[in-house]
């Protein structure tokens, strides 16, 4: 979230950004509410002044016994102006801060400018594509074939785009949660952290899901709570309204959770299988950094998330998104799109994003210096450290073999009993 002052300065630019950025969203509302604003504070502090000398005045002429009366009235009217001024400022206000609450972030000037996800760049491609010398399936029917998960029952019990694993299903879902901490944790120095599952209202905003993605959640009726749509809501959240130490950075949690999400305007895209549901399973990435380092620990960041499809051999690529394709709260984000072969593509598995101060200063999270007085946001980074679901997915379909068997990769055999395969 943008301060006024700095939206002021910066008014040009922040066009621009909103622009390159393919939004919509005009600012002469901002310019008119903020010149609004300006005047009220003018006639306020005027006002106010003026108060304070008649109340001298007033208190002189009672010492001296002297009537006060005609002062006292017009007082009693400038009070009351006060009133009404001090009223229409927090209305004026109330709407400043829904403009600023609704502008995106700045996209960081590495960031290639495009309109859409056709203009984003691929910048690596990692692991071999397999070659069958079968047609390869589409996940959904080997774990039908395999009898290891079941969609109509799902939505018997809940309705369209839910998950029900069976068996090794559930073993495996269950098994890549528990590999995925592991590396994190002991490999990648991240501190495990299991948050709630439900949050407030306020600490979606401090995210930047709302108020502009609400839609998008599953909110509790006759509460002002909501499922998260990831765990980067609650994990940031951790220090909503704190101050954290220099000294102290950079912090780094993992965490798996749950994950739900209405999926609004998707229009029956990927309805079939695991790679859009309403429920899933992630394992997410948060890091709390100083500015300076923000853009190294991003690449880190990657790094980490890889790591995971590397161990678990599975051909991925990476690309950069353009600036007409970026997440509303972030300055600069890289996807990591694992191989299927059933769809002979990439499929999103991870988005690793710095979202510079954007959230820190919607969340009132704080950085004190060593030897500096004055305090400044951290910079927040996150990134899915994988997406259990699509992981699923991604090993069936790259590890199937012509007799419908599917082999288990080597790193998740000690996870699941030392099983190799899930056999027909």
């Amino acid at each position: 979230m943008f301060e006024i002052k700095y939206l002021r300065q910066n008014l040009s630019n922040i066009k621009k950004a909103i622009e390159n950025r393919n939004a919509d969203i005009n600012l002469e509302t901002f310019i008119q509410y903020d010149s609004k604003r300006k005047s009220i504070l003018t006639e306020l502090e005027e006002l106010r002044y003026r108060r304070n000398l008649v109340s001298d005045e007033i208190a002189a002429l009672k010492k001296q016994k002297e009537n006060s009366d005609h002062i006292i009235k017009q007082m009693k009217e400038v009070a009351g102006k006060i009133k009404e001024l001090e009223k229409s400022l927090n209305k004026n206000e109330e709407i400043l801060n829904k403009i600023l609450f609704n502008i995106p972030n700045i996209p960081h000037e590495s960031v290639p400018i495009g309109k859409n996800s056709e203009q984003n760049k691929v910048i690596k491609k990692a692991g071999n594509i397999p070659e069958f010398d079968f047609t390869p399936k589409a996940h959904w029917t080997i774990g039908k074939d395999l009898k290891i998960f079941d969609f109509e029952r799902a939505a018997k019990i809940t309705g369209a785009r839910f998950p029900l694993y069976f068996g090794t299903g559930a073993k495996i879902e269950r098994a890549l949660i528990n590999f995925m901490l592991d590396t994190h944790t002991t490999k990648h120095g991240y501190t495990e952290v299991l948050p709630p599952f439900i949050v407030n209202r306020n600490s979606l905003i401090s995210t930047g899901q709302l108020p502009k993605f609400e839609e998008d959640l599953f909110k509790i009726e006759g509460l002002d709570y909501f499922l998260i749509p990831t765990a980067e809501v609650p994990v940031t959240n951790i220090h909503q309204n704190e101050i954290i130490s220099e000294e102290d950075l950079p912090v780094k949690y993992t965490a798996y959770t749950p994950c739900f999400r209405s999926e609004a305007g998707s229009y029956g895209k990927d309805t079939k299988g695991l790679i859009r549901q309403h429920q899933f399973n992630k394992v997410e990435l948060v890091k709390f950094v100083t500015p300076e380092d923000s853009y190294n620990e991003l690449e880190s960041l990657l790094c980490d998330a890889e790591t995971i499809l590397q161990e678990l051999k599975l051909p991925y690529q990476v690309i950069v998104l353009c600036t007409g394709d970026l997440g509303f709260s972030a300055a600069k984000t890289y996807d990591i799109e694992v191989w299927l072969p059933s769809q002979k593509t990439y499929r999103e598995i991870s988005s690793c994003s710095n979202f510079e101060s954007f959230q820190a200063k919607r969340g009132k999270i704080r950085l004190r210096r060593k030897n500096k007085k004055k305090l400044e946001a951290p910079h927040t980074l996150n990134g899915s450290g994988l997406a259990i679901g699509r992981t699923v997915a991604a090993i069936l379909e790259n590890y199937q073999q012509k007799d419908g068997s599917v082999i288990i990769p080597e790193v998740l055999r000690s996870y699941l009993g030392g099983i190799k395969e899930i056999k027909p």
